[in-house]
């Protein structure tokens, strides 16, 4: 990885933990205001599916912070400990957003079907670049004709090329899931207007950190492509 690599890289780290920070300091700062209604994530979560007619999606809770997910492949809502017991309303918004994606995987939303199907993609695209930067740090593109820089140009662009169409397929996935999530809240009159707004001010920043991992992608890989084209001139 050359320099201009690492200079974009360390950049969008940089940006990324600005933005992480900020939203680690927004749920704190949401987390602190106990909801109106009283009502735990887990609860929250287990209202949503049910009034969404999903009967086989798991509520559970798991180790960490802000590391809440939707598995589609066992159908659980895996919540954190402070979002699955929190009575607040970044507790609601994080638990609402998850049913969100399990509400997406029982309609069959389309954008959902096409980032599970990228997953192993990313992966192995995953392991190959990491093959090939290290390789190339090693300088074994240029023993025995394993492989030439053109071509481990070629194959970087390639898995640049998976991570920045994952990410931006993220994109709508991530901000589809949080648009219902609102909408629910909302029409079940779970929140207060001034908690509604803090729901959704802590969603829109948890939603900045996915647009600052798609720029950052997508700089990476016109970065590549543009040394490529600059050697074949």
């Amino acid at each position: 990885m050359g320099f201009g690599a690492l200079f974009v890289t360390g950049f969008f780290m940089l940006v990324g933990w600005i933005v992480s920070s900020r939203l680690k300091s927004k749920f704190k700062k949401y987390s602190e205001i106990r909801l109106t209604k009283d009502l735990t994530g887990a609860e929250i979560a287990r209202l949503m599916l049910a009034d969404n007619g999903i009967p086989d999606v798991q509520v559970i809770s798991v180790e960490g912070q802000l590391t809440d997910h939707y598995n589609p492949a066992n159908k659980t809502v895996n919540l954190s400990h402070d979002v699955y017991h929190g009575r607040n309303a970044a507790a609601t918004a994080v638990a609402a957003h998850e049913c969100g994606h399990a509400v997406q995987h029982a309609k069959a939303y389309s954008m959902l079907q096409f980032r599970s199907a990228m997953v192993p993609i990313q992966n192995i695209s995953a392991k190959v670049i990491n093959f090939i930067f290290i390789a190339m740090m090693f300088g074994a593109y240029a023993l025995g004709g394993i492989f030439t820089y053109d071509f481990a140009l070629m194959i970087i662009i390639a898995c640049y090329g998976v991570f920045a169409l994952f990410a931006l397929v993220t994109l709508p996935v991530e901000f589809d899931a949080s648009k219902r999530a609102l909408a629910w809240i909302e029409a079940r009159s779970i929140v207060t207007r001034q908690e509604h707004d803090m729901a959704k001010d802590a969603l829109n920043s948890a939603a900045m950190t996915y647009v600052v991992a798609a720029i950052g992608a997508i700089t990476m890989l016109l970065y590549y492509v543009m040394i490529f084209l600059g050697r074949r001139d």
